[in-house]
């Protein structure tokens, strides 16, 4: 079930990813990027194979070179979601990629010099492929690093400036905008100025965020503030580690705004000296078993009087324990009255009812 908040998001040019819209009505969609040897064909597929079972929408991978260029097409074939090619310094590797059917490419303006990115922009317009302009803090063009002292907002949203005006020139608009910084700040500041400059689809993250709770922490302050005010087509929290690991964190996100709904939500209490169940197991157990849901439907686990009973009764379903026992909630009514040792077989059995029955209508 999809179901948009009250966020009013900004307006921005629709274009289609392969078969993905991004921009306009669309919802905001997740992405990642794969941590293996493109080359490695194998690899490669049974990664974003796993990305795709955790919800991934869009997947961009590396191509450091013109192996990693011939593995395109054998890679796209074995995959259901847009491919998106990932290139630095080489033009020639970005057209191949293009003639090769990649749904679109991502360049870093400030390391392709201007002729060639021109050269890339006919082909890209040729096959009608879409081009982020992924302008990044640690490559930013030296003149820019110079006028702003470092790599500021001001540095990154002149640099999205000056390269939508050369595309804009060649007559190109398949555009989608990143600009990316590993300070929280610098890359809200940056997205808030561009946003009120251009209406182009805006690609959101936080680049080297770091290992899994940095990189989720950072996403949240970055990627959730911009959503909140509206800004944000598509989003990627940038793991140290497996890719996967992004998908729930980027859901998370989406859910916490009420921006989409896809997945458990599951509201859990942080326990005190008043718990009398183990609420810690419960959670992880219920986590676990819905780990690939896609369905929402949000979910209590309490394990007090105090304010459990109100929490359950709020959620789709939720359970308030105590006692070594608890009372299911069902769409706010008690339920059930059932032993500790039950709650993960009965949660669970009328978790996967209720999703089953909402898949339905």
């Amino acid at each position: 079930m999809e179901h948009l908040s009250s966020v009013k998001r900004r307006k921005t040019k629709k274009i289609n990813l392969g078969y993905v819209q991004i921009g306009g009505n669309a919802p905001v969609v997740v992405q990642s990027m794969t941590n293996t040897d493109t080359r490695d064909v194998k690899a490669t597929i049974a990664q974003i194979k796993a990305l795709e079972k955790a919800g991934c929408e869009i997947v961009r991978v590396a191509l450091p070179d013109k192996k990693a260029v011939d593995a395109l097409p054998q890679i796209k074939e074995r995959i259901k979601i847009p491919l998106i090619a990932d290139i630095h310094f080489d033009y020639r590797l970005a057209i191949d990629a293009i003639k090769k059917g990649v749904a679109g490419i991502r360049i870093n303006p400030g390391n392709i010099a201007k002729d060639k990115i021109c050269q890339i922009i006919k082909v890209a317009r040729e096959h009608e492929t879409v081009i982020r302009i992924g302008v990044n803090s640690g490559s930013l063009q030296k003149d820019l690093l110079r006028k702003y002292g470092g790599a500021t907002a001001g540095a990154l949203v002149e640099s999205a400036l000056r390269n939508i005006e050369l595309f804009e020139n060649q007559g190109f608009e398949k555009i989608k905008l990143s600009l990316k910084s590993s300070d929280v700040p610098t890359m809200i500041e940056a997205y808030r100025a561009i946003s009120a400059r251009t209406d182009y689809p805006l690609h959101l993250g936080v680049t080297e965020a770091g290992s899994l709770v940095n990189a989720a922490i950072k996403s949240a302050l970055g990627i959730g503030t911009l959503l909140y005010e509206g800004i944000g087509d598509t989003i990627r929290v940038s793991v140290t580690g497996s890719p996967v690991q992004e998908i729930p964190v980027a859901y998370g996100i989406l859910r916490a705004l009420n921006i989409r709904k896809i997945g458990p939500d599951i509201v859990s209490c942080p326990t005190c000296g008043r718990c009398e169940i183990d609420v810690l197991d419960l959670t992880a157990k219920i986590e676990k078993a819905l780990a690939r849901e896609k369905g929402y439907l949000k979910i209590a686990l309490m394990g007090c009087v105090v304010n459990g009973p109100g929490e359950a009764a709020d959620a789709d379903i939720g359970i308030a324990g105590g006692k070594k026992q608890g009372i299911i909630f069902k769409k706010g009514k008690a339920f059930k009255k059932i032993k500790e040792q039950d709650f993960v077989k009965v949660l669970l059995e009328e978790i996967n009812l209720m999703i089953k029955e909402r898949k339905k209508n």
